[in-house]
């Protein structure tokens, strides 16, 4: 198995959840998984060659699908997942995250509908993804109370994750700015990526706020906003300190942010362990 898979592996199941994909044979310079569609709740077979990410993998049939799917939804879901590889696949790059990331865009809106009563939450709510208002003079703001993650180190790069409880964009946003006045250390680190869900009501409708910053960690910030949605964690503001130590960690650092995410939010009650 190359670095660049098994760090892919590592960062899917660390962001999907455990068993997400799985090695279930090998045969010759190839290897055979599953790898489940979280969105869709359709497995898929997968053959990787020794040589990937140099050649392509190859989704190969259908494993298995959910109890509730309409007849036919596991083939359409194995003929998109082919479309999506040729469109993201580039020689020498891994790609089985990015295939994940576009294919909920791709299947979200057509798998929703078969999912039991998801279509009347959707119309009942209002959603946005925005940056916070400034802070007014006049706002009134919780100070906020932190729950930290133990601290990770791989290959002199330190991470460590805090959250807190946030109700308004404006806590989430006064929150992340203390932190980083108070807390030298915080200020100090190389990137502060950070996430929040928040989940209120406006004119007698629910209102879901959702934000995200990499912080110059690319793509971690988006990473991290899909870990608190399959978590289905709100009003909770999610930041991961890192601090450089020179070595290039690769996808793996993916997995590594989102476990000590994931460690913050289960110690601070906002999901269970």
């Amino acid at each position: 198995m190359s670095d660049e898979l098994e760090n892919e592996i590592e960062a899917i199941n660390s962001i999907y959840g455990a068993g997400t994909i799985l090695k279930v044979s090998q045969l010759a310079a190839q290897n055979h998984y599953t790898l489940v569609i979280p969105q869709a709740d359709v497995t898929l077979r997968i053959v990787i060659p020794d040589q990937y990410p140099e050649t392509c993998l190859q989704f190969t049939a259908v494993d298995g699908v959910g109890s509730t799917a309409p007849k036919g939804f596991g083939s359409h879901v194995l003929i998109t997942t082919r479309r999506v590889v040729q469109r993201v696949y580039t020689p020498g790059h891994a790609c089985l995250f990015d295939v994940l990331q576009e294919l909920e865009q791709t299947l979200d809106h057509k798998s929703s509908t078969h999912r039991e009563g998801e279509a009347d939450v959707a119309n009942q709510l209002d959603y946005a993804q925005e940056p916070a208002s400034p802070i007014k003079a006049s706002d009134t703001v919780l100070q906020p109370h932190w729950t930290l993650s133990t601290t990770v180190t791989e290959k002199k790069s330190t991470f460590l994750a805090r959250s807190c409880a946030v109700n308004t964009t404006v806590e989430a946003q006064f929150a992340f700015t203390q932190l980083l006045a108070t807390d030298k250390r915080a200020n100090k680190a190389t990137h502060n990526i950070s996430a929040y869900r928040i989940r209120t009501s406006a004119d007698g409708n629910r209102v879901v706020y959702q934000d995200c910053d990499d912080d110059g960690e690319t793509a971690a910030g988006a990473r991290l906003l899909k870990l608190l949605q399959i978590m289905d964690v709100w009003n909770v503001l999610v930041v991961v300190s890192r601090w450089y130590g020179g070595v290039k960690l690769g996808p793996a650092r993916f997995g590594i942010i989102n476990a000590v995410a994931r460690e913050a939010l289960v110690a601070g009650s906002f999901a269970k362990g």
